[in-house]
């Protein structure tokens, strides 16, 4: 087996064109470390369409007797 010690180590960023000084390495390497740690998903998910929501076929059945008319369509 082979532990952390044995295997090289690859830079987190590396500048492919310009010169950066310190200070903006250190401001672009404290953003990148920052969303690499935060987990937030990289894109939303998009709205799911009212049609496709499966909830609906999850309901009371229907009783018959005065008023189920009423009770047919309402949420409860």
């Amino acid at each position: 087996m082979t532990e952390q010690g044995d295997r090289p180590q690859r830079p987190l960023l590396r500048v492919v064109r310009g010169t950066p000084d310190d200070a903006e390495l250190a401001a672009l390497t404290a953003v990148v470390a920052g969303l690499a740690a935060s987990g937030a998903p990289e894109a939303p998910a998009a709205p799911r369409s009212a049609w496709a929501d499966r909830a609906a076929l999850v309901r009371q059945p229907l009783r018959p007797g005065p008023g189920a008319w009423r009770a047919s369509g309402a949420p409860r």
